[in-house]
């Protein structure tokens, strides 16, 4: 059994060299020993426990353990080395990179922060109710929910998201540490959800780090425009505007977003306490900021 394994060697290593994202699930690598034992030259009495096996103490194949406080663990396997973005991103299919991962992808800030934010949209949903002030005043009294889908590997650690439908608006390819092609939200889309989850790129100050970092870089009738796609129920254009402001964009340039209307007082953040007022976007924001 080992003499066949050893026999296909190297034709094993021509096919996972020549694999575009080598990065495998348990599934996938018992489903390769199906597909090519005869190509291979493989005996039949190779399992696919054994194979496995061969490939992680023989041929270098790594084997990645994501594990979490609340959910059973996922075990991936890598060929070659791949960046923990490339990583997170085998957790979900058809998943981005977002919010403060996609923060420091783009070079918007100076942090360097080990929590991975891996977004797969849910199936479209019916858009929300009529909004009222009352509505708006009793959602953000209370802390923002977050995702408990939390996986530890290596040093990092990859937060799972379920993100609005949006058929991946403003995803762009952006390279990678290890010089690969990590799907990550574009300039203007992660500064629309930087917005709508503060806490999934570090807090609000680092929000309005981000918008100086982007000042210059993005064209804000493109954040208009990915404002109008997205169709939030909750006007935060008016939080938007703020933090351009104050992150000194042009003045024609907040005035793209006071444009979209305000009607209603709206909130930088969930769960203030005594926050300040700015009169001109109907906005409370933290004092200090």
């Amino acid at each position: 059994m080992a003499n066949s394994l050893e026999r296909s060697r190297a034709k094993i290593r021509a096919y996972l060299d020549s694999q575009k994202s080598r990065v495998f699930t348990e599934a996938e690598l018992r489903r390769m020993l199906i597909q090519r034992r005869e190509e291979w030259g493989l005996a039949q009495t190779v399992p696919s426990w054994k194979f496995i096996e061969f490939l992680v103490d023989k041929m270098g194949l790594r084997l990645v353990e994501f594990r979490s406080e609340h959910y059973r663990p996922i075990v991936r396997f890598t060929w070659g080395d791949h960046s923990p973005y490339f990583l997170a991103l085998s957790l979900r299919p058809r998943s981005y990179l977002s919010h403060g991962t996609a923060v420091l992808l783009h070079g918007l800030n100076d942090q360097l922060p080990k929590t991975i934010y891996v977004n797969q949209e849910q199936s479209e949903k019916p858009a929300g109710g009529k909004l009222s002030q009352e509505r708006i005043a009793l959602a953000f009294s209370r802390h923002q929910r977050t995702s408990s889908y939390v996986y530890s590997f290596n040093d990092y650690r990859a937060v799972l998201l379920s993100g609005k439908y949006t058929e991946q608006l403003g995803v762009v390819k952006v390279r990678g540490p290890q010089d690969e092609d990590l799907p990550t939200t574009g300039i203007a889309r992660t500064l629309v959800d930087i917005v709508v989850r503060p806490a999934y790129a570090g807090g609000i100050v680092q929000v309005l780090e981000a918008y100086r970092g982007a000042k210059g870089r993005v064209d804000p009738g493109e954040i208009v425009r990915m404002l109008r796609k997205l169709e939030y129920v909750y006007p935060y254009h008016q939080a938007i505007g703020f933090l351009m402001e104050r992150a000194g964009f042009a003045a024609v340039d907040c005035t793209k977003l006071r444009r979209l209307g305000i009607k209603f007082d709206f909130y930088l953040v969930h769960g203030m306490k005594s926050p300040q007022r700015d009169p001109n976007w109907r906005l409370f924001f933290p004092k200090g900021l």
